[in-house]
């Protein structure tokens, strides 16, 4: 299976500390390498990045990091890397011909999810987003920024970071079929060019499941004080 990474945002608010977000140190390892060792830990070897601001110099760390860990590494520009996240995954499209897990290169997690993720049971046409059911008083979670899940025996119903009701915390993780790039399509045609919106047209024929990882590490960097929480713990991993 391939492994899809989101790359190619600015990453404004952290920009004063390093001009480009997925080279960000985090405890002395940049977070796009931490990222594809997690999925190379959970028996993922080839990886298809997509990049936008900074192109040149993400691709050529990409293929550093790729030397040194004997890893297959593919990196495509989405030339309308400003506008939402869909337009990433969909620029990858022709990369991708089968299934994959589709990550954000800011996003470090527990392997076990991952795991998780790749032993679970999914049929075509779908696709599994692990969720974090912890919704009161999570130590890592912006709550003005995270994207919220609504789940019902284990579908999404609803997903957005707006959203009234919710039972779940989206973790950025997913296992896709080739589906989701007929759903972000079909998002597109609604005016809408988020992932969550591809997810949503997913969730209408009720093909957009949820695997609930609560109890596990990951963190959405975005800001100074959550780079601070993702170094505290792995400090104590360690």
């Amino acid at each position: 299976m391939q492994c899809l990474i989101i790359a190619a945002g600015r990453g404004s608010r952290l920009a004063r500390l390093f001009p480009l977000k997925p080279l960000i140190p985090v405890a002395g390892t940049a977070l796009l390498e931490r990222v594809m060792a997690g999925a190379a830990a959970a028996g993922i070897d080839e990886f298809v990045v997509v990049s936008g601001h900074g192109a040149g110099e993400l691709e050529r760390f990409v293929g550093a990091v790729a030397g040194k860990r004997k890893l297959a590494a593919t990196v495509v520009f989405n030339p309308e890397w400003e506008k939402e996240n869909g337009l990433s995954v969909l620029a990858a499209r022709e990369a991708l011909p089968g299934d994959f897990v589709l990550l954000m290169a800011d996003h470090l997690f527990d392997v076990c999810i991952l795991r998780s993720l790749l032993a679970a049971p999914m049929r075509e046409g779908q696709v599994l987003l692990a969720v974090d059911s912890r919704i009161a008083g999570h130590p890592h979670v912006d709550l003005d920024d995270v994207t919220k899940v609504q789940v019902c025996d284990g579908r999404i119903t609803a997903i957005g970071k707006a959203i009234p009701a919710y039972n779940a915390f989206d973790t950025g993780i997913f296992r896709c079929t080739p589906a989701l790039f007929a759903g972000l399509e079909e998002s597109g045609r609604r005016d809408d060019f988020s992932l969550s919106g591809g997810i949503r047209v997913l969730a209408e024929t009720q093909n957009a499941l949820a695997l609930d990882s609560s109890g596990r590490f990951w963190i959405d960097i975005d800001d100074e004080r959550a780079l601070a929480l993702a170094e505290a713990e792995l400090a104590a991993s360690c």
